[in-house]
């Protein structure tokens, strides 16, 4: 690749592919904004698959276009011409004075190699990265990392490490635990990894070269100078759908991809989507729990899994954050509240601060299973009885009576069942669900699909064994080191995660627990797509639990019985939050 050119643009000392040389050798290529004005600044880093060069219209121009138009202020104040995908827009960063730096790993973009999504490999890259950025002259020293969903995953990873010029980070809608977050929901098989592999890495390999797309700014391939034929390309990337289905349980090449939680101590800013369920809330909610930093926030909001990153609200959050420990400004970032909840209403979301999560004055309530009449009450149900369905259908739904009054649901939630199945093997996925008086569901656009439900669990039974260290009874948390098949016939007892929530519930209004079979269906058909996603948009957007290989008919296609009674009780954990 040629030397990198430098240029001064709308406003901007502009290096484009700046050269980074690992330890083996290898060279990535980053784009460097900064102040065209001599001095030394702090850095905003990003490194990431996604092809620096390419701009957000061009390589998602739905998710672009629904976010402009009802979000003008994203727009507002930029050229938009350096928006990519899921990083920050330099026009609104080194005006402030920040330089931004942008790296496409190793294998993606302008950077050659193989490509293996976050591997210790690329985990050392971004390490040593973080160091060049903050040894450069036009450095202050303190690099701070800030992006979207593999910008910020790969954030709690390459914290773990412990980078000396790493001094702040926000992680916005990052998941964090391989496992858990993101490939084996509940110990089952997530194919949003092999089909995103298809349509968002492989779309922008190094080495497309000609046949890949072009930068509209620059003119040149965002995949490098190299054109390779589709063998070459092969070779030089993982079988990742593959890789990850070859490790069912969560063994070391898991482990190996997962944040080291103690060893997090930078100052860090985790901002959660309500609607993310199946990649995006879990691991923003644990990392603020785990991570050993002293200095550590939460938010939490809604809508559209990208917006609000690039909208106002985000960027004066995200410049705060940064200000106050890249630039030492005095500017009452040290008295923010701990968490910041954009409360999500029937039609609205209400901001709120809290000093801590989950909110210390929650009132941790049992809502249980009544298989009589299929109902969900504040009473324990009575004699013993059973409800069996299809353990690859739609399951069965438990509804509450009318709501008395209004009712705020905000916190993770936990469901306790007591299943046997005809086979060695179930898998569960418990729903949480709100219906108007009428009997409406309550959907609402989510961090992807916009018929998304309130929160959504997952267990396969033969992982039901629990950490007891880690263990709440609000958050189970399973081991996922074993499988422990069943008896046919065997009752045994399940604990499942939900994964965290915000609803006010108005009065009249009811809630519900759905215990199905296979994944969550708002409809049958929506006609909702994405240009990056394969699958229409049914309720859970990409984050399906299809792959047969996993759910073999004859370990997973027979019945499942529910089974209740008085030394059975079945139930719902519900954080209900009184008003203050």
């Amino acid at each position: 690749m040629e030397s990198p050119a430098s240029e001064i643009r709308d406003g901007m000392l502009i290096e484009w592919d700046v050269p980074i040389t690992m330890d083996d050798g290898l060279v990535l290529r980053a784009d460097v904004f900064r102040p065209p004005q001599a001095g030394r600044c702090p850095v905003i880093l990003s490194y990431g698959p996604y092809a620096k060069g390419l701009a957000f219209q061009d390589g998602y121009p739905s998710a672009w276009q629904r976010m402009v138009d009802e979000h003008p202020d994203v727009a507002a104040g930029s050229t938009n011409k350096y928006q990519s995908w899921e990083v920050a827009d330099p026009e609104k960063w080194v005006p402030d004075g920040y330089t931004c730096v942008r790296v496409d790993s190793r294998g993606a973009g302008c950077s050659p190699g193989h490509i293996d999504p976050f591997s210790p490999r690329e985990t050392r890259d971004f390490y040593q990265c973080i160091e060049w950025a903050g040894a450069q002259p036009w450095s202050n020293g303190k690099v701070g990392l800030n992006g979207i969903s593999y910008y910020g995953i790969n954030q709690w990873q390459v914290a773990s490490l412990q980078p000396p010029h790493l001094a702040a980070m926000c992680i916005w809608e990052g998941a964090a635990d391989w496992y858990r977050d993101m490939t084996h929901h509940g110990g089952i098989l997530s194919t949003f990894w092999a089909n995103w592999y298809d349509m968002q890495v492989k779309t922008v390999q190094y080495g497309l070269g000609a046949r890949g797309p072009k930068s509209r700014v620059t003119g040149r391939p965002v995949c490098g100078d190299v054109t390779l034929s589709d063998d070459e390309l092969r070779r030089n990337r993982a079988d990742f759908g593959n890789d990850i289905a070859a490790h069912p349980l969560d063994d070391d090449y898991h482990i190996a991809r997962s944040p080291v939680w103690e060893k997090i101590r930078v100052p860090l800013l985790s901002a959660a989507n309500w609607g993310g369920q199946g990649l995006h809330p879990r691991g923003n909610f644990e990392g603020h729990a785990r991570a050993a930093s002293a200095d550590k926030w939460l938010e939490a909001h809604g809508i559209e899994h990208w917006t609000h990153f690039y909208t106002d609200y985000g960027v004066k959050l995200q410049k705060r954050f940064f200000a106050h420990f890249l630039k030492g400004e005095k500017n009452g970032w040290d008295r923010q509240p701990k968490v910041q909840l954009q409360v999500r209403h029937i039609d609205r979301f209400v901001e709120r601060h809290e000093n801590e999560w989950p909110i210390a004055r929650t009132q941790w309530t049992k809502f249980y299973l009544h298989p009589a009449d299929a109902g969900l009450a504040r009473a324990p149900a009575g004699a013993a009885a059973s409800v069996t369905y299809d353990a690859l259908g739609d399951g069965v739904t438990f509804v509450s009576a009318p709501l008395a009054a209004q009712t705020e649901i905000t916190g993770p939630l936990a469901a306790r069942l007591f299943a046997s199945s005809t086979t060695t093997d179930a898998d569960f996925f418990p729903v949480f669900r709100v219906f108007t008086p009428d009997l409406r569901e309550v959907v609402f656009m989510g961090a992807i699909d916009p018929h998304t439900p309130i929160a959504q669990g997952w267990l396969r039974a033969s992982h039901r064994k629990l950490d007891k260290k880690l263990s709440t009874d609000y958050r189970p948390y399973h081991t996922h080191d074993e499988a422990q098949p069943l008896k046919p016939g065997e009752i045994v007892p399940l604990d499942i995660e939900l994964w965290p929530t915000s609803i006010v519930v108005p009065a009249g209004h009811r809630i519900a627990l759905t215990v199905r079979g296979r994944d969550y269906e708002y409809a049958k058909s929506t006609g909702a797509r994405l240009s990056n996603f394969k699958n229409e948009l049914r309720g859970c957007g990409p984050f399906l639990h299809d792959d047969p290989r996993d759910r073999p008919p004859a370990v997973f296609g027979g019945t499942t019985t529910l089974h209740f009674g008085p030394d059975r009780q079945a139930y719902v954990l519900v954080p209900v939050i009184p008003p203050r």
